[in-house]
């Protein structure tokens, strides 16, 4: 994978698919995601699309730049949030992050592109929407929210599955991805893609110190209702029935306040992207760019 020196001060690795003269969609990963949560065969998908697919790891994940020892308490940043009182300083917030997604544009030379984010991927491409509008030329939020602390809430099990401390030894995270069944697709749930899947991202790069920092920002970053009502960038908003983690009023609410956003919802799909349900998520991306122009 290649390497960028980005100009917020951050190293992030990348790797692009399809023909660079055609148009850039620049896909965003979630809450401690690698880049690959985008399996290849979506990025195949999207290719075929006639899209340059670009895929990075943000700040603190995977191959990335990691910030070592910059200790925050997510438990502090929530509260503060919900009590309006004075918010602990964070190491970064989510425009921090989308910075980071604009800056890769600037160093592929890239002045605008489809932007699409899952989870708190897609919260990280509203976010450059919103601040960085003259950038993007169309929006996919997926299996996302506004911010809103009220909406999209996730049920206590699928909780209590988020935050559990992940293990370190590399046999215990593998049987531990297997607790993802509770906010996936139920009718296409694969324990053993599942498992694969995890080995995968702990040989790659295991860096549990980075989830503190991640959930942080998201905490600190607020309510984006407001803005995005105010937006004016072709949108498309998926979300799934079976979500548990971001339950589908996050989805549905973000539609609502984007001024004529289109809302995908499916209703056999959990938070997540199963191989079944690829051949639609990338025609319904790729007609949405298409749309946009």
């Amino acid at each position: 994978m290649p390497r960028a020196s980005l100009s917020t001060g951050i190293d992030v690795e990348y790797v692009t698919d399809g023909d660079p003269t055609d148009p850039a969609l620049l896909l965003v990963s979630g809450y401690t995601a690698q880049y690959m949560s985008w399996r290849q065969g979506v990025a195949d998908a999207l290719v075929a699309q006639g899209l340059h697919v670009i895929r990075f790891d943000n700040r603190d994940v995977g191959l990335s730049s990691k910030l070592d020892g910059q200790g925050v308490r997510p438990d502090a940043v929530l509260a503060a949030q919900l009590d309006g009182t004075p918010m602990p300083e964070v190491p970064y917030t989510l425009s921090d992050m989308a910075a980071d997604g604009i800056a890769l544009l600037d160093h592929l030379g890239i002045e605008r592109a489809h932007i699409a984010g899952s989870s708190m991927g897609g919260m990280i491409v509203q976010t450059m929407a919103i601040e960085h509008p003259s950038r993007v030329a169309s929006l996919t939020s997926i299996m996302s929210s506004p911010g809103d602390m009220r909406i999209g809430r996730p049920t206590a099990e699928a909780r209590d599955a988020l935050l559990a401390p992940q293990p370190p030894d590399r046999a215990d995270y593998i049987r531990s991805s297997l607790n993802n069944e509770v906010w996936a697709s139920k009718r296409y749930w694969d324990p053993e893609e599942m498992q694969q899947h995890a080995a995968i991202q702990y040989d790659r790069c295991y860096y549990p110190e980075g989830a503190t920092r991640q959930l942080a920002a998201i905490y600190a970053s607020g309510d984006r209702s407001e803005l995005l009502a105010g937006l004016d960038v072709p949108t498309l908003v998926i979300h799934g029935r079976d979500d548990t983690l971001i339950t589908p009023d996050g989805g549905e609410r973000t539609a609502e306040l984007i001024p004529g956003a289109r809302y995908l919802f499916v209703s056999d799909m959990g938070h997540d992207l199963p191989a079944p349900l690829w051949p639609m998520f990338a025609e319904m991306i790729g007609a949405h760019t298409r749309v946009a122009g």
